[in-house]
C-alpha cells in the first residue's frame, strides 16, 4: 500500500514536538499508557449503557511486553480501539485529537477523567523509536488495521489481524548512537521504574511480566556435604502500578500515619512530618492535595540545588516532580502532590498554562498552610517551635520578599525571643499581654540573645514593667520595617532615641538639663564629628553611662547585615550614629569637669565613651589600640 504523507504543517509539528516541546524522553511511556487508559475509559463509559460490551470495570486492564531481541516494547489495552477512519483522522493528522473530541460530545463531563485531549502525547514514541505500528480493532467492528511509521516520512495504513478488541502500539527502539543510549529502556526494571514514577497511579491496572529467581536445592553436594543449589528462573505477570493513590483515599482509609510513612518513603525523610495536610475541593477547580509539613529543613533547603514545588498529577498521571507554581516562595518547605483533571496543560503535558485553575488552586492551598500552621501554634506550641526553628526564617524572608506582598498572610505565624518568660512568642500574645496605656511593640536587636539582652538602652523599658522582643537574625528589623505595625500597634527599636515613655514633668527637667550642657554637648559633637552625627542626653538610659543609637532608615543592625556583604554596598551603607549620654551617671559629671578645666582630657573621655557605645552596639571599632591606650591613660 502506497505511504501517505503528514500534512506539511504536521510533518513540522512533528519534527518540532520530538526535538523541541519534550524535554524528557522518558515521558513516552506516560503518554503512552495514558493514550490507552483513555481508550479504556472509553468503553468503561459505553459499557455502562451497552451490555454487548460484555465486560466489567475488572476485565480491563493495560499490558507492556518487552522485546529485547527484537528491540520493541508493546503497550496493548482493552479499549475501544480505532477504525481505519479514526486512524487517519488520529493519527494521521497530528494535535488531532480524538480524546479531546470525546470528552467535548460526553453529557456528564465531570464523570468521566480523560487525560490526553491535545493529540500528540502518542508522536512522543518516535523520541525512543525508529518505527511505532499501530494495530488496532474497534468495538463494534471485526475489520483490524495496522498504522506504520518510521517518522516524519509519512505513514501506511493497512488490514491486519486481531482477535480481540482494543490497541497494540509497538514501538521499535533505536540502536545506540554517540552519544544518545536507548538500550536502558528495554530492561525491565526500567519500565516498570518509569510506570512507577508516571503512571502508578492510572487507575487501570498496568500489567507486566516480571523475572523472578530462587534458589533450589539438587543433589550434588559441595566439598562440605552440604547440597548444592542452582538458580531457577520464572516469568510471572505482576500490576506494577498501585492505581489508587494515597490522596484519594478517606481519612478511614488511610490514617495520618499512613500518610506519614508514605511521606518518608516518597521524600526520603526519616522523620515523620509536623503536620499532615489533606485537601479535597469540588466546585469551579475540583483537586485534591495531600500537603507535609516537614520537621526538619533538608540539607540543602537554603541552597540553590534545592527544588521546591509540589508533584502535580492530572487524573492519577504524574505532570511535574516540582510545581512550583502552586504554592509561594515562603511555603517553599512544604511537600506534596496535587491531583486534578481540571488543570489546562499545554500540548506536550509538561507546562502548565498560568490559567485562572492554577491560582485558584495555588491560593487555597496557600490558606490551607497557614492554617495549619496556626492550629499548630495555639495547639501544640512546642511542636511549632521545632517548625519555627526550621523554617521560621524562611517565614520572615517571605515577609520582606515582593515588597511584602505576603506580609498580611505570615504576620501571626512570626515569633520572637519575649523578655516575658524567656521564650517565643507570637505578635498576638505579646500584643494581648500589653498594658494599658503602651503605645508601641518595643524591641531590641543585637548578633545574639545575650546582647539583645543586655543592651543599656532596655533599661527605662523594662522599669515600666513592658515586655521586650529580642530580634538576633539579619532579617529582624527588615521585617518590623515591613510590617511597621501590628494591630495598630507600632513597632519601636529601643534604639531609636526617644521611646515615647516620658512625662511632662520629665520632659521639663530634661530641657533644664539640656540648657546647661549646650556648649558640652557641641564640644563632642565636633570631637566626634568622624565618628556620630550627633550628640544627645539619654532619654532611655536608667544605670548605665552611655549608649549608641540612630537617626532615619537605616538601623545600627542593618548596618551590621550590610558591612557583612561582600564590595562597596558594605562599606557606603551604614547608620547615621548618634551617641546618648546619661546625664545622671557619674562619668557625665567627670566629663563636664573636664570639659570646664582641661579640653584635651574631655576629648579623651568623649572617644573612650563613643567607642564604648559602639562596642555595646556590636559596632566595630577601628582602633582599638588607640581605645586601650586612652583607657589607661584616663586611669
Amino acid at each position: 500500500m502506497a505511504k501517505k504523507q503528514f500534512k506539511a504543517e504536521s510533518k513540522r509539528l512533528l519534527d518540532l514536538m520530538i526535538n523541541s516541546i519534550y524535554t524528557h524522553r522518558e515521558i513516552f511511556l506516560r503518554e503512552i499508557i495514558s493514550n490507552a487508559s483513555d481508550a479504556i475509559d472509553k468503553l468503561s463509559y459505553l459499557a455502562l449503557t451497552d451490555d454487548k460490551v460484555g465486560l466489567n470495570r475488572d476485565d480491563f486492564r493495560i499490558r507492556v511486553a518487552l522485546d529485547k531481541d527484537a528491540r520493541t516494547i508493546t503497550v496493548s489495552d482493552n479499549g475501544i480501539g480505532m477504525t481505519k477512519d479514526e486512524m487517519e483522522e488520529n493519527l494521521g493528522v497530528i494535535a488531532h485529537s480524538g480524546s479531546f473530541k470525546f470528552k467535548s460530545e460526553l453529557e456528564d463531563k465531570d464523570n468521566v477523567d480523560i487525560i490526553g485531549q491535545f493529540g500528540v502525547g502518542f508522536y512522543s514514541a518516535f523520541m525512543v523509536s525508529d518505527k511505532v505500528t499501530v494495530i488496532s480493532r474497534a468495538y463494534g467492528h471485526e475489520d483490524a488495521w495496522c498504522w506504520e511509521s518510521s517518522g516524519a516520512d509519512g505513514y501506511t495504513v493497512t488490514p491486519a489481524e486481531k482477535a480481540d478488541v482494543g490497541t497494540d502500539i509497538i514501538m521499535h527502539v533505536k540502536p545506540d548512537a554517540g552519544e544518545e543510549h536507548y538500550d536502558e529502556i528495554l530492561e525491565t526494571w526500567r519500565i516498570r521504574e518509569l510506570i512507577k514514577k508516571y503512571s502508578d497511579y492510572v487507575r487501570f491496572p498496568i500489567r507486566m511480566d516480571i523475572e523472578h529467581t530462587e534458589y533450589v536445592e539438587t543433589d550434588e553436594l559441595d566439598e562440605h556435604g552440604n547440597k548444592k543449589t542452582k538458580p531457577v528462573t520464572h516469568t510471572e505477570e505482576e500490576t506494577v502500578n498501585s492505581m489508587v493513590p494515597i490522596w484519594q483515599r478517606s481519612k478511614s482509609e488511610a490514617s495520618d500515619e499512613d500518610c506519614a510513612r508514605f511521606y518518608k518513603d516518597r521524600f526520603h525523610d526519616p522523620d515523620d512530618p509536623v503536620a499532615v495536610i489533606r485537601v479535597n475541593a469540588e466546585g469551579l477547580v475540583s483537586y485534591r492535595a495531600l500537603l507535609f509539613i516537614p520537621k526538619k529543613a533538608p540539607y540543602d533547603f537554603y541552597s540553590r540545588d534545592y527544588k521546591p514545588g509540589l508533584a502535580l498529577y492530572s487524573s492519577g498521571v504524574m505532570i511535574m516532580e516540582s510545581c512550583a507554581d502552586l504554592l509561594p516562595e515562603c511555603f517553599r518547605f512544604v511537600r506534596g502532590v496535587v491531583d486534578s483533571p481540571d488543570l489546562s496543560l499545554n500540548i506536550s503535558r509538561e507546562i502548565l498554562q498560568h490559567d485562572r485553575q492554577l491560582k485558584t488552586i495555588a491560593g487555597n492551598l496557600e490558606n490551607k498552610v497557614k492554617a495549619e500552621l496556626l492550629k499548630l501554634q495555639t495547639g501544640d506550641p512546642e511542636k511549632y517551635d521545632e517548625f519555627w526553628a526550621a523554617f521560621g526564617r524562611q517565614i520572615k524572608y517571605g515577609i520582606v520578599g515582593d515588597y511584602g506582598m505576603k506580609k498580611e498572610l505570615l504576620k501571626d505565624l512570626l515569633k520572637f525571643p519575649s523578655s516575658f518568660n524567656e521564650k517565643l512568642t507570637s505578635l498576638k500574645d505579646y500584643v494581648s499581654r500589653m498594658p494599658e496605656g503602651q503605645k508601641y511593640i518595643y524591641y531590641a536587636a543585637a548578633e545574639n540573645l545575650r546582647a539583645a539582652a543586655g543592651l543599656p538602652q532596655n533599661e527605662q523599658v523594662k522599669a515600666r514593667g513592658y515586655e521586650l522582643l529580642y530580634l538576633t537574625e539579619d532579617v529582624d528589623e527588615f521585617v518590623t520595617q515591613m510590617l511597621w505595625s501590628y494591630e495598630e500597634k507600632e513597632f519601636k527599636s529601643v534604639a531609636a532615641g526617644d521611646l515615647g515613655l516620658e512625662s511632662q514633668e520629665d520632659k521639663e527637667k530634661d530641657q533644664e538639663t539640656l540648657d546647661r550642657s549646650r556648649e558640652l554637648l557641641d564640644f563632642m559633637k565636633e570631637t566626634l564629628k568622624d565618628d556620630v552625627v550627633d550628640v544627645k542626653l539619654s532619654k532611655s538610659l536608667v544605670s548605665s553611662a552611655v549608649c549608641m543609637s540612630y537617626e532615619g532608615e537605616i538601623t545600627l543592625e542593618m548596618e551590621r547585615y550590610f558591612r557583612q556583604m561582600p564590595g562597596e554596598a558594605g562599606e557606603k551603607i551604614k547608620a547615621r550614629h548618634v551617641l546618648e549620654l546619661n546625664p545622671s551617671h557619674p562619668v557625665f559629671a567627670s566629663l563636664t569637669a573636664a570639659f570646664e578645666n582641661d579640653k584635651d582630657k574631655a576629648a579623651k573621655i568623649a572617644r573612650v565613651l563613643c567607642d564604648q557605645a559602639k562596642l555595646l552596639s556590636g559596632i566595630p571599632v577601628e582602633d582599638l589600640p588607640s581605645y586601650a591606650e586612652a583607657v589607661c591613660a584616663l586611669i
